[in-house]
């Protein structure tokens, strides 16, 4: 195994287990829940889940690119997107352990625009956008009433 499954995966995967807190809160119809001039939640949900794709494909090609996304490729409905969101991680963490350890030292992922980054550096920004989603979707918890867990309050606020 690779210095990042073994040495910071574990913290990892509890940022992305704050996405099933929140999804165990929600129902079909909270998915259809906007705020003023914003998407729907459920277009937050598939959103990150198209990026994690995008990440999931960068650490097989080395390229980080976007160009899949679109409505199709996000299923609906709070089961279904669990089931994706549990997909998408395995699929993640797969492409993660694939690497080798000199792939995690000596290759770089291109990001575009002259933008070069090491596989680990390339999980850190994935978590950022984890922790981005995170923070657009408490506010849309709130204004329902919701809050999805302890761990949820103590991680995003």
């Amino acid at each position: 195994m690779n210095s990042i499954i073994v040495k910071h995966y574990p913290l990892f995967q509890m940022y992305q287990e704050l996405r099933d807190h929140m999804m165990g809160v929600l129902s079909d119809e909270d998915l259809g829940f906007r705020l003023p001039d914003n998407p729907p939640l459920g277009a937050l949900c598939q959103e990150i889940g198209q990026t994690e794709r995008s990440y999931i494909e960068s650490f097989k090609t080395f390229t980080l690119e976007f160009s899949h996304r679109g409505p199709e490729t996000a299923p609906s409905g709070v089961q279904r997107l669990s089931r994706w969101f549990s997909d998408l991680d395995r699929d993640l963490r797969e492409a993660i352990e694939a690497l080798t350890e000199d792939d995690v030292q000596n290759r770089l992922i291109d990001r575009g625009h002259n933008f070069k980054v090491k596989p680990f550096v390339q999980v850190m920004i994935y978590k950022e956008a984890l922790l981005i989603f995170y923070g657009k979707s408490s506010v849309y918890l709130r204004t329902m009433g919701k809050t999805p867990s302890e761990r949820w309050t103590h991680w995003i606020g």
